[in-house]
Protein backbone atom coordinates (compact mmCIF):
# COMPACT_ATOMS: atom_id res chain seq x y z
CA UNK A 1 0.00 0.00 0.00
CA UNK A 2 2.07 3.10 -1.12
CA UNK A 3 -1.21 5.32 -0.61
CA UNK A 4 -0.13 7.38 2.35
CA UNK A 5 -3.94 7.94 3.34
CA UNK A 6 -3.60 3.64 4.28
CA UNK A 7 0.13 4.00 5.52
CA UNK A 8 -1.46 3.76 9.17
CA UNK A 9 -3.14 0.97 9.07
CA UNK A 10 -2.11 -2.26 10.93
CA UNK A 11 -3.92 -5.23 9.65
CA UNK A 12 -5.09 -4.50 5.87
CA UNK A 13 -2.34 -6.39 3.28
CA UNK A 14 -0.97 -8.58 5.59
CA UNK A 15 -1.71 -11.86 7.90
CA UNK A 16 -3.87 -10.50 11.16
CA UNK A 17 -4.97 -12.97 14.23
CA UNK A 18 -8.18 -13.08 15.43
CA UNK A 19 -8.06 -10.88 18.60
CA UNK A 20 -8.82 -12.96 22.02
CA UNK A 21 -11.42 -10.50 22.81
CA UNK A 22 -13.38 -6.53 21.63
CA UNK A 23 -11.06 -5.22 24.12
CA UNK A 24 -8.15 -6.52 22.41
CA UNK A 25 -9.52 -5.50 18.65
CA UNK A 26 -8.09 -2.99 16.71
CA UNK A 27 -11.11 -1.23 14.97
CA UNK A 28 -9.26 1.10 11.88
CA UNK A 29 -10.42 3.61 10.22
CA UNK A 30 -9.51 5.25 6.68
CA UNK A 31 -10.46 9.19 5.36
CA UNK A 32 -14.00 8.90 3.19
CA UNK A 33 -12.53 9.99 -0.08
CA UNK A 34 -16.13 11.04 -0.68
CA UNK A 35 -16.93 13.19 2.33
CA UNK A 36 -19.17 16.11 1.86
CA UNK A 37 -21.24 13.85 0.04
CA UNK A 38 -23.91 11.89 1.59
CA UNK A 39 -24.55 8.15 1.06
CA UNK A 40 -25.19 4.94 2.89
CA UNK A 41 -22.80 2.18 3.86
CA UNK A 42 -23.79 -1.22 4.97
CA UNK A 43 -21.83 -4.18 6.85
CA UNK A 44 -24.20 -7.49 7.01
CA UNK A 45 -22.10 -10.27 9.36
CA UNK A 46 -24.86 -13.09 8.88
CA UNK A 47 -22.88 -15.30 11.05
CA UNK A 48 -22.07 -13.38 14.50
CA UNK A 49 -21.44 -15.30 17.21
CA UNK A 50 -21.00 -14.79 20.70
CA UNK A 51 -21.10 -16.60 24.18
CA UNK A 52 -23.69 -16.83 26.73
CA UNK A 53 -22.05 -15.07 29.59
CA UNK A 54 -24.34 -17.55 32.14
CA UNK A 55 -23.70 -20.94 30.46
CA UNK A 56 -21.00 -20.09 27.69
CA UNK A 57 -23.51 -21.41 25.39
CA UNK A 58 -22.97 -20.43 21.51
CA UNK A 59 -25.29 -17.55 20.32
CA UNK A 60 -25.82 -16.88 16.94
CA UNK A 61 -27.12 -13.34 15.25
CA UNK A 62 -27.34 -12.04 11.89
CA UNK A 63 -25.94 -8.48 12.06
CA UNK A 64 -26.85 -5.59 9.78
CA UNK A 65 -24.64 -2.00 10.29
CA UNK A 66 -25.93 0.79 8.28
CA UNK A 67 -23.73 4.13 8.40
CA UNK A 68 -24.07 7.92 6.83
CA UNK A 69 -19.74 8.38 6.68
CA UNK A 70 -18.84 12.18 7.47
CA UNK A 71 -14.87 12.05 7.28
CA UNK A 72 -13.75 8.69 8.32
CA UNK A 73 -14.82 5.01 6.67
CA UNK A 74 -14.32 1.97 9.01
CA UNK A 75 -11.65 -0.47 7.28
CA UNK A 76 -13.62 -3.50 6.39
CA UNK A 77 -10.79 -5.93 7.58
CA UNK A 78 -10.72 -4.89 10.91
CA UNK A 79 -13.79 -4.73 11.44
CA UNK A 80 -14.49 -8.32 10.08
CA UNK A 81 -11.71 -9.32 13.03
CA UNK A 82 -13.26 -6.92 15.42
CA UNK A 83 -16.40 -8.82 15.11
CA UNK A 84 -14.89 -12.01 14.89
CA UNK A 85 -13.16 -11.11 18.62
CA UNK A 86 -16.80 -11.70 20.42
CA UNK A 87 -16.67 -15.52 19.11
CA UNK A 88 -15.40 -16.55 22.90
CA UNK A 89 -16.64 -12.98 24.30
CA UNK A 90 -19.66 -13.72 27.04
CA UNK A 91 -22.15 -10.74 26.51
CA UNK A 92 -25.92 -10.86 26.52
CA UNK A 93 -27.12 -10.37 22.87
CA UNK A 94 -28.50 -6.36 23.76
CA UNK A 95 -24.72 -5.58 25.32
CA UNK A 96 -23.12 -6.63 22.42
CA UNK A 97 -25.17 -5.48 20.05
CA UNK A 98 -25.31 -1.67 21.47
CA UNK A 99 -21.54 -2.16 22.45
CA UNK A 100 -20.80 -2.49 18.35
CA UNK A 101 -22.75 0.33 17.56
CA UNK A 102 -21.42 2.90 20.31
CA UNK A 103 -18.02 1.43 19.51
CA UNK A 104 -18.54 2.05 15.40
CA UNK A 105 -19.99 5.50 16.21
CA UNK A 106 -17.37 6.41 18.63
CA UNK A 107 -14.33 5.70 15.72
CA UNK A 108 -15.97 7.14 13.24
CA UNK A 109 -18.59 9.77 14.08
CA UNK A 110 -20.59 8.95 11.44
CA UNK A 111 -23.56 11.55 10.54
CA UNK A 112 -25.80 8.63 11.55
CA UNK A 113 -25.31 4.76 12.32
CA UNK A 114 -27.50 2.16 13.27
CA UNK A 115 -27.63 -1.36 13.96
CA UNK A 116 -29.76 -4.32 13.92
CA UNK A 117 -29.13 -7.28 16.13
CA UNK A 118 -30.96 -10.39 14.89
CA UNK A 119 -30.54 -13.30 17.71
CA UNK A 120 -31.54 -16.48 16.51
CA UNK A 121 -33.48 -18.33 19.22
CA UNK A 122 -32.25 -19.85 22.86
CA UNK A 123 -34.79 -21.22 24.98
CA UNK A 124 -37.00 -20.83 22.23
CA UNK A 125 -36.98 -17.26 22.05
CA UNK A 126 -35.51 -14.37 19.73
CA UNK A 127 -34.29 -11.75 20.54
CA UNK A 128 -33.71 -8.38 17.88
CA UNK A 129 -31.76 -5.60 19.34
CA UNK A 130 -31.57 -2.18 17.54
CA UNK A 131 -29.85 0.75 18.29
CA UNK A 132 -29.42 4.28 16.09
CA UNK A 133 -27.40 7.19 16.78
CA UNK A 134 -30.60 9.93 16.07
CA UNK A 135 -32.37 10.62 12.80
CA UNK A 136 -30.65 9.26 9.08
CA UNK A 137 -29.83 12.46 7.28
CA UNK A 138 -33.05 13.75 5.05
CA UNK A 139 -32.51 12.46 1.62
CA UNK A 140 -30.14 9.47 1.91
CA UNK A 141 -31.57 6.31 0.73
CA UNK A 142 -31.59 4.07 3.61
CA UNK A 143 -32.94 0.87 2.46
CA UNK A 144 -35.11 -1.91 5.27
CA UNK A 145 -32.40 -3.78 6.69
CA UNK A 146 -34.23 -6.80 4.73
CA UNK A 147 -33.97 -9.40 7.92
CA UNK A 148 -36.99 -11.03 8.39
CA UNK A 149 -38.94 -11.69 11.50
CA UNK A 150 -38.11 -15.08 12.98
CA UNK A 151 -40.71 -17.46 12.14
CA UNK A 152 -39.54 -21.14 12.95
CA UNK A 153 -41.02 -23.81 11.21
CA UNK A 154 -43.65 -22.95 8.59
Amino acid sequence: MTDTIYSNLTQLGGKADLPASPEQAILEKVPNPQSGTLYAVRFAAPEFTSLCPITAQPDFAHLVIDYVPDSWLVESKSLKLYLGSFRNHGAFHEDCTVSIGRKLAELLSPHWLRIGGYWYPRGGIPIDVFWQTGTAPEGVWIPDQGVPPYRGRG
